[in-house]
């Protein structure tokens, strides 16, 4: 039952990064491009260790023991493929502008307004252009919608995500713990990812942090 729960928590833990992401992107006055390719690098890395030299090895030796040679082999490699395939799938049916696993540029998330600065004054409002408004009305819009959907994105990302932390931390303790680690920087960078344009669209930081806080829960849900 200890194990159950310690699984859980490191379950919990990697999807709650993506709030950790979300703050740093608030703090920062422009995104780090180059923090955000460290660690989704190093992420990317303690993943494709662990699953290849410790998860793909104990589920071989495990459907073995339980299908024998050579069920057990072809089980694990269809398994393996199978998931490859799937997240292939989700990748194709996510639109490029709001999958988190791609890169988005400074003018693809740059308001046309910052929410902090100081609002104009009633006289040069009247001055505005209503083509102005349109184009504003538009990309705040866009940036919502981007927003959105990449929180949709990565809460459907987070549901194997999920299971597979919480499975091998409860088989292995010690394999679950690097595994949520490397999982949890991996959801920094989409955490920024799905609260920058909401916040830039409506200027509201609580609601952008939300968002990007509810994408993470998928984690544990899974």
């Amino acid at each position: 039952m200890n194990n159950v729960w310690f699984a859980l928590g490191l379950t919990v833990f990697a999807g709650m990064a993506t709030g950790i992401g979300s703050a740093i992107a608030f703090m920062a006055k422009r995104t780090n491009f180059r923090f955000l390719s460290i660690a989704t690098g190093f992420s990317a890395g303690v993943m494709l260790y662990v699953s290849f030299v410790e998860i793909f090895i104990k589920g071989v030796d495990s459907l073995v023991e339980s299908y024998g040679d050579p069920m057990g082999h072809w089980i694990n490699a269809a398994s393996f493929f199978g998931g490859m395939a799937l997240i292939g799938i989700i990748d194709t049916l996510i639109p490029h502008a709001e999958n988190p696993h791609e890169i988005h540029t400074d003018f693809e998330l740059a308001p046309l307004h910052d929410p902090d600065a100081p609002m104009p004054d009633a006289e040069m409002l009247k001055m505005k252009t209503t083509a102005e408004e349109e184009e504003y009305t538009k990309h705040n819009a866009k940036l919502m919608r981007m927003g959105l959907f990449t929180a949709l994105a990565i809460a459907i990302h987070n549901f194997p995500e999920g299971l597979a932390t919480f499975l091998a931390a409860l088989e292995d303790p010690s394999l679950g713990i690097p595994i949520a680690i490397a999982i949890a920087l991996h959801n920094i960078p989409e955490g920024i990812s799905v609260s920058v344009p909401i916040f830039y669209a409506t200027g509201n930081r609580k609601k952008a942090f939300f968002y990007s806080f509810l994408s993470g829960l998928a984690e544990p849900v899974g």
